[in-house]
């Protein structure tokens, strides 16, 4: 404890301002009292995150110089695999750090700008899984006419829609962050997520949480709801399949975006709704782990392993 308020007296910067203090510097506690474990945990997660760039990097690769490739659900899996890179970059060079030191500290701004890149990629994931699962409900709903309504130009129009929407909402929200009073400096987590960087506020942060709510209508509630009624569709036609053989190939084609929609969401959900029924600060690091360092890695290797074609572009990449 003497240990952990030296390091807060060392890296909190603040300035007074009237009654109250502005602060210029956060100091991020992370995991704190690991000791020797530390070095476990920052090799670990160097690892993950190294596999997670090789990996998204390859798919990226892949995608864009094989032929087999060139389609709509591939060119959504490769902006999908952009935005695990951003979202992995974005927090975890910051979190060796703060594991390696038991603690470090970051800029206001610098904090800011951390959580904006952060729920940039976690709002893009959202709105490129949803446009997945639409793709996937025209290709098994409706493959007759698939190629005529998800042409390159529709595919790429959503595309860009899915980032500006996310671009927009998320400065909206930073900017409203950059708005408050903040006088407290110390984060009991590992990297500027929303709720924490709140709890630094002595401002009435009600109006920010309104806010938010209703950003989340468009970015979460809007395509959970796509999403399921894509998949009630998918199943309702994967069941009037009259052989065993064609279920199993209809299912195999949105299995990998199923598996991987009920980890990312999964995720968000216990992190961000367990916590309201008592859930420990520490839990709370490692289902952040999960979804902001763990998913990013799985992500190419769930599509990767039972798509054929994907195998296929890595034996003539690698000949």
């Amino acid at each position: 404890m003497i240990e952990i308020c030296d390091i807060k007296r060392k890296t909190a910067r603040v300035i007074p301002i009237a009654n109250q203090t502005a602060v210029t510097s956060i100091l991020l506690l992370g995991f704190h009292n690991i000791k020797s474990f530390k070095y476990f945990l920052f090799i670990l997660l160097l690892v993950v995150y190294c596999v997670t760039i090789c990996g998204n990097l390859l798919l990226i690769t892949l995608v864009s110089y094989s032929r087999n490739l060139y389609s709509p659900m591939y060119f959504l899996l490769s902006q999908l695999s952009i935005t695990d890179i951003m979202l992995s970059t974005a927090i975890v060079p910051k979190m060796l750090h703060v594991v390696l030191n038991e603690g470090a500290s970051i800029s206001l701004k610098g904090c800011i700008t951390q959580f904006y890149f952060f729920a940039s990629s976690e709002t893009s994931e959202c709105l490129l899984l949803t446009v997945m699962s639409f793709d996937r409900f025209l290709a098994i709903c409706n493959p007759l006419r698939y190629n005529a309504i998800m042409d390159s130009v529709l595919c790429l129009r959503l595309v860009i829609l899915c980032w500006l929407l996310t671009s927009g909402m998320i400065i909206i929200t930073a900017s409203t962050i950059c708005n408050l009073n903040f006088c407290r400096n110390i984060i009991d987590h590992l990297f500027c997520d929303l709720s924490p960087l709140l709890g630094l506020s002595c401002s009435d942060t009600n109006a920010v949480q309104l806010e938010i709510l209703l950003l989340c209508i468009p970015v979460v509630i809007l395509p959970s709801i796509i999403i399921l009624i894509s998949y009630v569709f998918i199943v309702l036609t994967i069941l009037r399949i009259p052989t065993d053989s064609g279920k199993r190939k209809a299912f195999s084609t949105c299995s990998s975006h199923l598996t991987a929609v009920t980890i990312y969401y999964g995720s968000l959900i216990g992190i961000y709704v367990v916590p309201s029924m008592g859930q420990s600060l520490t839990l709370n690091k490692i289902l952040s782990l999960l979804y902001s360092v763990v998913t990013p890695m799985l992500n190419p290797i769930i599509y990767s392993l039972r798509n054929k074609d994907i195998r296929i572009a890595v034996e003539k990449l690698s000949k």
